[in-house]
């Protein structure tokens, strides 16, 4: 496949993924291929999916009928969770001609070239019991901030999750590594990075765990911002929370995945606190931070979640000073052990409690951002929409439109909220 020298991607799923299709992009660049966009007309198409919701699936396959449609010529490879998940299942999706599984998806320059359309498709992976290497992400160029990888894989047994399945044990960068790669974006004008991974905070390596990874982070010069994307609440440390608090470059912002509000569900997700922790970790982020962004991962309809189970959730998180919700409908996914789990609750329901969250979550987001009316907060902007209009982000993740002015872009800007 020698002569494919234009490539397009497309990224489903979390804040990993795009820090991988970013630096898979900058891989094959060094091999000669030139980027396109996905819209545009390539000799090969990258799709790197996600097997978090059943959407992830669908859109995947959507997207593949697409590329057949506008370019049946091309090469389709598809890598990422869902790739290492269900292969066989790809790979028997007409147009698809390369399933690389997490093992195999930063091989991708060498397998596209012993590729050629017709063939039928091929699946390059191994058990995820076998992937053991880390391999150091990061997004550049994409957007104004960059997605840094420094941690993978998952040690954890949620009882509703295939991640473990999909990308394998939990494994990390070396903070030399990170820091390295973050002093890299720095020089390139990265202004801001957010630290991502499968659990973050469970980021170890031998020379010390998450913590000191983000102590020595905010030592380097260049970069004005970080953020710390996703971590557990009983990794959360009171520690980390008392640094963020002193920083000047991590921002106060945290995501702290809850799940349930109720203890029973929560023990039955295998989860590994219950809320009185979650509670705790709130109350000591707004003690010191009262500022400070607090968003919150959710799952409703969970098998064997009552009415009163989910009033439970409701009324915690109604009474819990967070600023916005990630809402998730339960979705039931393979080899999962909630599989076994009940009873089910029907699909109607599930919706009900989703739209109930997510009327809450709008009013939380309401309520903590009138508090900053009228106050000024740096905003760090980013490039113009196709609307001709620009957004950026206060330190503490409040959404900022205007018309676009280019001396604005990649500034950080006091603004008036």
């Amino acid at each position: 496949m020698a002569e494919a020298r234009t490539v397009a991607f497309h990224t489903l799923g979390c804040k990993l993924n795009f820090s991988e299709t970013s630096s898979l992009s900058r891989l094959l660049e060094t091999e000669g291929f030139e980027k396109k966009s996905f819209d545009d007309q390539a000799d090969v198409y990258v799709i790197n999916t996600c097997s978090v919701t059943d959407n992830a699936d669908k859109e995947c396959r959507q997207l593949v009928r697409r590329i057949q449609r506008k370019a049946p010529e091309s090469l389709v490879v598809i890598t990422g969770c869902y790739a290492q998940l269900k292969p066989q299942e790809i790979a028997s999706i007409p147009g698809v001609n390369l399933v690389l599984g997490a093992s195999e998806k930063f091989n991708i320059a060498r397998h596209i070239r012993e590729l050629a359309k017709g063939d039928s498709a091929k699946i390059c992976s191994c058990d995820i019991e076998e992937v053991s290497g880390f391999n150091a992400s990061w997004s550049v160029n994409d957007r104004t901030r960059s997605f840094l990888k420094v941690q993978d894989g998952c040690d954890y047994s949620c009882s509703f999750c295939t991640i473990p399945m999909a990308r394998g044990k939990s494994r990390s960068d070396s903070i030399t590594n990170a820091v390295k790669h973050a002093r890299e974006l720095a020089a390139n004008g990265v202004k801001e990075i957010v630290l991502t991974g499968v659990n973050l905070g469970d980021f170890r390596s031998d020379e010390g765990d998450f913590f000191e990874l983000v102590k020595q982070l905010d030592e380097v010069e260049g970069i004005e911002r970080y953020r710390i994307s996703s971590i557990e609440p009983n990794l959360l440390t009171n520690d980390i929370i008392a640094f963020v608090a002193e920083s000047k470059r991590i921002m106060p912002h945290f995501h702290i995945p809850l799940q349930s509000g109720s203890n029973k569900i929560l023990g039955q997700m295998r989860r590994r606190y219950k809320r009185e922790l979650y509670a705790d970790r709130v109350q000591l982020i707004k003690t010191l931070m009262p500022h400070c962004a607090i968003g919150v991962d959710v799952i409703v309809g969970f098998p064997g979640e009552t009415d009163e189970d989910f009033k439970d959730t409701y009324d915690f998180l109604h009474g819990l000073d967070v600023s916005y919700l990630h809402v998730f409908t339960y979705s039931e996914r393979d080899n999962t052990h909630a599989l076994t789990l009940g009873p089910v609750v029907p699909v109607n329901i599930r919706h009900d409690r989703n739209k109930a969250l997510r009327n809450l979550s709008y009013m939380k987001l309401q309520y903590f951002t009138n508090q900053f009316s009228g106050q000024s907060r740096k905003v760090l902007f980013e490039h113009q929409d196709k609307d001709g209009m620009m957004e950026g982000y206060t330190d503490n993740y409040l959404r900022v439109v205007v018309p676009f002015d280019a001396g604005k872009v990649n500034q950080i800007v006091e603004w008036k909220i």
